[in-house]
């Protein structure tokens, strides 16, 4: 059972919309943590969230400015720590395209930047967060979250004699995170329109909550070198226009580029070394490190079939309209009123 308590974990990119939730989650399981690190680089944002978690009542708080793309602050950060979510990431699709090397600065050097922190602090383990674009890639972001997936599963490889396990954590549309659908729709509603860009999208639906819980499932079970996928609901775009703004036009206005139609996680080539659990799914590495059949058996995992792939479009679980308006209400936004 993972235990935090009297530990030191740091978050990169603590200031999101994962960092504050996560910062919340532990707090409130982990009473006695002893020290809590936000790094990240908005001096703004950190002073916002030291008003929401002062230092004075949480004694554990501490708030570091810096970059992951700055190696020697990382070396400095990760000093004593012993555990590290990497959440820090460039994430917006069209400004990766229009600035490419920012984001493969950030979300590629800064990702080998925190595997050599953390390998040279004595770090006991590291979780990163991925996306469903690093899943077949068709824009630059995803094809950067690909490539720090990669870093973080080779590090396994490269640790030498340190003590330290380093796996990653995959999943789609967080309902109501920052530039998310949800928040774009409750905004769009004034305008009495709402732009889908197909009739057809769909997408995975995750909470905050849940996605802070599987990064803490990775830290307590990963052996090293996993991507763990969540097994979630799906939704039609169409049907959260209807659960928002049942009485708005909706006007399909075409993809956008680097845009998917579904959300893909498992593609059916990371099939071939994929396992299926009960709540998740585990893409181990090509090469593991440890015992396949006893990672199996220890966790009761099975094989997924030839031809296996996981999208928004052919999941099995699907949440309807009703459902999305309780969703909306317990994780965006208490006071929802559909309507126009």
């Amino acid at each position: 059972m993972l235990d935090l308590n009297h530990k030191s974990v740091l978050i990169t990119g603590g200031t999101g919309s994962f960092g504050h939730k996560c910062t919340e989650i532990l707090l409130k399981r982990f009473p006695d943590i002893k020290r809590l690190i936000i790094l990240s680089r908005d001096e703004m944002k950190q002073y916002e969230m030291a008003l929401e978690f002062p230092p004075e009542k949480y004694g554990c708080m501490r708030f570091f400015l810096g970059d992951v793309r700055d190696a020697s602050r990382l070396n400095r950060a990760f000093e004593n720590v012993d555990y590290v979510i990497h959440a820090a990431a460039l994430k917006q699709v069209p400004a990766a395209e229009y600035n490419p090397m920012e984001c493969i600065r950030t979300n590629i050097l800064g990702a080998e930047n925190v595997i050599n922190a953390a390998i040279d602090r004595g770090v006991k383990a590291v979780v990163a967060l991925s996306t469903d674009k690093a899943s077949a890639p068709i824009n630059l972001y995803g094809a950067t979250k690909l490539c720090s997936d990669k870093l973080f599963v080779a590090a396994n490889n490269m640790k030498g004699e340190h003590d330290i396990k380093f796996s990653v954590v995959r999943y789609g549309n967080v309902i109501g995170s920052r530039g998310s659908v949800v928040p774009f729709f409750l905004n769009k509603r004034k305008e009495k329109f709402l732009p889908i860009t197909h009739r057809d999208m769909t997408r995975f639906n995750i909470s905050l909550e849940e996605g802070v819980n599987l990064v803490l499932l990775a830290l307590e079970k990963s052996w090293g070198g996993e991507l763990y996928v969540p097994k979630i609901p799906s939704f039609k775009v169409t049907d959260l226009a209807k659960a928002i703004a049942p009485a708005c036009e909706i006007r399909y206005v075409g993809i956008r580029p680097g845009e998917k139609i579904h959300e893909e996680m498992i593609t059916e080539t990371d099939a071939l070394n994929t396992a299926e659990f009960k709540d998740y799914y585990v893409i181990m590495p090509s090469t593991p490190p440890w015992n396949v059949d006893n990672f199996m058996k220890t966790f009761g995992g099975k094989m997924v079939p030839d031809g296996f792939r996981y999208n928004s479009g052919n999941n099995s679980v699907w949440l309807s309209v009703e459902e999305l308006k309780e969703q909306i209400l317990k994780n965006v936004d208490p006071d929802f009123i559909p309507g126009v």
